[in-house]
């Protein structure tokens, strides 16, 4: 098998590509991929603790940690301890970071439709079950 036949060559290969194409997309709001990331789980519920969000966006916690502060400096969220844990502390966003969704939601949708375009809704649903496929593939190894 050559290289450019292997999964894990096209993947990081399509990831790379995606990545980049992305943060341009998000680039003129001034935000990562990382920070929309978060912003697109907190439009969708506010309120969860750091872990949850780490959890949610796939990051480690010091990685969530790091981002939540510089959104937080830039006005975009800001956290309180939480009144069940002590411990933990609840990430909620700013007038200004609920007012980005309104600009940023709509280049996002259509950079997704850019990124799915000549492909059918059961190609885009059987390629998200196989990709899962083999998350869980190799998850726990």
């Amino acid at each position: 098998m050559q290289l450019h036949e292997y999964i894990g060559v096209i993947v990081k290969r399509t990831d790379l590509k995606l990545h980049n194409y992305y943060q341009k997309v998000v680039n003129p709001f001034k935000i990562t991929i990382d920070q929309w990331m978060i912003l697109v789980v907190l439009w969708e519920r506010e309120g969860i603790t750091q872990n949850e969000l780490a959890e949610r966006t796939y990051k480690d916690k010091t990685n969530i940690a790091r981002m939540l502060f510089t959104m937080e400096e830039r006005g975009f969220i800001y956290r309180v301890t939480d009144k069940k844990d002590r411990r933990s502390l609840q990430v909620f966003l700013t007038d200004h970071g609920k007012k980005l969704k309104d600009e940023v939601l709509p280049v996002s949708i259509e950079a997704y439709r850019q990124t799915v375009k000549g492909l059918s809704e059961e190609e885009v649903n059987q390629f998200r079950y196989l990709l899962n496929k083999i998350y869980d593939n190799v998850k726990d190894l």
